[in-house]
């Protein structure tokens, strides 16, 4: 069964075609060839650089008065030059993540080339690999070649889920088998030889920093410890950084090992398992630290493979399986992964289940990059890091005007709540640096913080205002917080964690906000739309990037304000904030219409001066906000759709992966189901690497070559829920956005805003049934789908199933109503530019 397996039948040529693997602080991308395996190791936690806190010009208010009434002025020209000398900090030791060490492990075949083929030519043999997304496992065979087209034999043969008793396929000469185990914490392979005593082979480890040994321990023979440092001179000085220390055993049956100058020699075995473990220094009290790989290897090695790969199994598959998916399979699911991308990229789409494979592998990476007790959130590269974007201008941080955001975009909808809990940590760490941030550049209460962080928390602008001065980038990763909430309704969580943020939050904007003199409005700036720029009225100037009041701005503070007043009155608290919130909301500016009819980026209707941008930042008010609906705002919905067929519209694009997912995102949200799956498909054909993770290509932003960048992958698993279910708090529409390709189907285990969890299918394009689940007691939801409506009130634990009337199945009455739907309350107000 190859459903959920990305599955080949060539040798991997390099990272890009490597498979991965992670438990939440360890990763690992499998990179095998035929006498070749190498384990790409990443950490989390192994980043350059160092807290510090840089000093800023500062200014305070005097400051941002000052260059506010240049902004108002219309002499913005003059704004940037002071919003340079106060709020443009000096490049220190902000550092990246880096990627750790390779474990390479080299075969000798105990026959020679022209014995390991059944016909004794002397063809290369076959390679078949899989990541199984089932059992989050990485496995590799080297069958005997017969002369017969390999890709067919491949097809054909008995795959590894059919071995016999021995672990080995009828046709296989070594398997191997590698899982990253978050319950024991550390990585473990397994490599067996059908024939007996064949097992030959040679590890080493190959250090990626210049601060890097690997030594074999005399006393140990099968083991390598190693000891590394993070440092790198081009995101910080090259003599800071994280330190790391690990373990590499190699445990034989049969045969001989033995380790001279850090390399394990292993001769005549059977079977081999090894182990790998690493921790570091990062917020560590003690020492500690240092000798626990050791400990852990010692415990595993008690356990052994078997029952380290039945308790990962335990630990891993209740979380993959909460969701089911199924739009159909055709013919070319038989092929293998690279050749059905392939397809794709030649317009040939006649694939589902290569779209629900890349929904199942975004929720495969999520659940192996993140977990409840992960150190960090994920970051530009997830857990994982090829090392390309640290030896450039980009870093492997968290940049929070796109990427961090996209990557937990459909945590929550894929039912992976526990793997949202690191960035939850992450955002109340964040706000507590970022109240230095705001005093001292701002003199304001709360916190901010701007375009990217990273290890320690990093709150400074960027250093370039016109992409680093986006005040809200804080406000738009905490905005997670609100959603973690929504979807839970963790009452504990809104009070110890979640309103104590925000509401923190909301006090830097209530005393940062200026009012507009011309409008009255309450606004944000100087401030940026990340990371566009536009043309002023004043032909002499170029394109700029700083206004007041930027349209992402205004809607991140809405929502923010809003949900502290609904929070605050839940939780019977904050009185006077309260009213202080409310009259504040009263005079945020409107969402606006510009004059081509689309949605105006900036609160005057300015020019876009790039108007081939990848970022479509204005666009949150649609998604992952709500203040834009097809139905219940339909001309904003109107001028959304039309700034998306602008941006469409130009040849030359900026192609990269997280703007094919917003595209398909925001088709999603506007109801068009098709355009979306156009958009999906189209970031797997042109934007996935064999392995199919998502990149951006080469000569944007700064990028010298293709950059593996992981938000893709979620983007894309975001936007394909989002065609199924959508919810609003008391609210849940079924398949807004069904692809009309997609007649026949079937989801389940979806969440949905308000502790529910939904079973949809559909037969077709209709609705067929749906079952509709409360984990929250005395949850009370209006359940709609397309012209029909119905309210239910459910128990906690209590399931109710509809059918395509949205009558219930057990013939229970329900509050039905066939059309004339009652809109909610609207969150903005659809006005022209005044």
């Amino acid at each position: 069964m190859t459903k959920n397996k990305l599955w080949y039948t060539s040798p991997a040529k390099g990272w890009a075609q490597g498979l991965p693997v992670g438990n939440g602080r360890i990763g690992a991308v499998v990179i095998a060839e035929v006498l070749k395996e190498v384990w790409s190791m990443t950490e989390i936690t192994y980043w350059s650089g160092q807290p510090e806190y840089v000093q800023g010009a500062g200014g305070g208010k005097e400051a941002i008065e000052e260059m506010r009434s240049h902004f108002f002025a219309g002499d913005y020209a003059g704004g940037d030059q002071l919003a340079k000398r106060y709020l443009q900090p000096a490049k220190q030791n902000f550092g990246t993540n880096l990627s750790l060490c390779d474990v390479v492990v080299e075969f000798q075949p105990a026959v020679s080339a022209g014995q390991l083929n059944a016909n004794g030519g002397e063809q290369e043999p076959i390679v078949y690999r899989e990541l199984d997304l089932g059992e989050a496992a990485v496995r590799t065979e080297v069958r005997s070649s017969e002369g017969a087209d390999k890709a067919d034999k491949a097809v054909k043969a008995v795959k590894i889920d059919k071995a016999d008793k021995t672990g080995q396929t009828e046709s296989a000469l070594f398997t191997r088998e590698v899982l990253a185990t978050h319950a024991e914490d550390l990585v473990v392979g397994r490599v067996r030889s059908a024939v007996q005593s064949g097992l030959h082979f040679t590890l080493r480890l190959e250090g990626r920093t210049s601060e890097f040994k690997a030594e074999s321990d005399h006393q140990e023979l099968s083991e390598i410890r190693f000891h590394g440092k993070a440092v790198e001179t081009i995101h910080s000085d090259g003599s800071c950084g994280v330190s790391s220390a690990g373990v590499v055993k190699v445990e034989a049956f049969g045969g001989t090992v033995s380790s001279r100058d850090g390399i394990i020699k292993v001769i005549g075995a059977d079977e081999a398992v090894i182990y790998f473990a690493v921790n570091t220094d990062y917020k560590q009290e003690d020492d500690s630290w240092s000798n626990r790989a050791a400990e852990q290897v010692k415990g595993a090695m008690a356990k052994g493979f078997d029952r380290l790969k039945a308790e990962h199994m335990a630990d891993y598959k209740p979380l993959f399986e909460r969701v089911k998916l199924d739009v159909g399979t055709t013919e070319a699911a038989k092929l293998p992964l690279d050749a059905r991308i392939r397809r794709f990229k030649e317009g040939k789409l006649d694939d589902p289940a290569l779209v629900e494979l890349f929904f199942q592998y975004g929720r495969y990476l999520t659940i192996a990059g993140a977990r409840e007790d992960s150190p960090l959130p994920l970051n530009l590269q997830g857990i994982w890091n090829d090392g390309e974007a640290n030896r450039m201008a980009w870093s492997c941080d968290y940049h929070l005007d796109i990427n961090t955001q996209m990557n937990y975009y459909p945590t929550e909808i894929v039912n992976l709540g526990e793997s949202h809990v690191p960035l939850m940590d992450y955002v109340e760490e964040l706000a507590k640096a970022g109240r230095t941030t705001a005093r001292d550049l701002y003199g304001a209460d709360g916190w901010v913080a701007h375009v990217f962080s990273n290890a320690w928390g990093f709150t400074l602008p960027g250093w370039q205002t016109g992409w680093g001065l986006n005040v809200t980038g804080g406000l738009w990763i905490a905005t997670h917080l609100m959603e973690h909430y929504e979807y839970s309704l963790d009452e504990r969580f809104l009070r110890e964690q979640a309103y104590p943020v925000l509401k923190d939050a909301a006090a830097f904007f209530l005393d940062y906000m200026t009012e507009h003199p011309k409008y009255g409005w309450l606004v944000t700036g100087p401030s940026n739309s990340p990371e566009n720029s536009f043309y002023t009225s004043k032909p002499e100037e170029s394109g700029q990037q700083l206004s007041m009041g930027p349209t992402m701005d205004m809607v991140l503070v809405r929502d923010l304000l809003q949900f502290c007043l609904k929070a605050a009155r839940e939780l019977q608290r904050d009185e006077e904030l309260q009213e202080q919130w409310s009259a504040a909301l009263a005079k945020l500016p409107p969402l606006q219409i510009g004059k081509q009819g689309q949605l105006q980026e900036w609160l005057e209707d300015y020019e876009e001066a790039q108007p081939e941008h990848r970022h479509l930042s204005h666009l949150t008010a649609l998604y992952p906000g709500n203040q834009i609906h097809p139905e219940r705002t339909r001309e904003l919905a109107d001028a959304a759709r039309v700034t998306l067929e602008k941006r469409m519209g130009q040849s030359n694009l900026e192609d990269v992966e997280f703007t094919a997912a917003l595209f398909a995102i925001y088709f999603a949200r506007l109801q068009e189901g098709s355009r979306a799956l156009k958009h999906v498909s189209h970031l797997i054909g042109e934007l996935c690497l064999d392995n199919m993770l998502t990149f951006s290509k080469a000569g944007i932003a700064g990028a010298e070559t293709n950059i593996f960048v992981i938000d893709g992958n979620f983007g894309g698993a975001a936007a394909i829920a989002e065609m199924l279910l959508h919810s609003l708090s008391g609210e849940i529409e079924l398949l807004p956005a069904l692809p009309q390709e997609w007649q026949e189907g079937s989801v389940s285990g979806l969440r949905a805003k308000g502790g529910f969890e939904v079973d949809i299918e559909w037969s077709g394009g209709e609705l067929r049934t749906v079952s509709i689940r409360s984990s929250s007691p005395g949850r009370t939801v209006l359940i709609r789908h397309k012209d029909k409506q119905t309210r239910l009130e459910l128990a906690q634990g209590e399931t109710v199933q509809l059918n395509a009337n949205l009558h219930n199945l057990n013939g229970e009455f329900l509050n039905s109503v066939s059309s004339g739907r009652k809109a909610n309350e609207t969150l903005t107000t659809d006005r022209r530019n005044p």
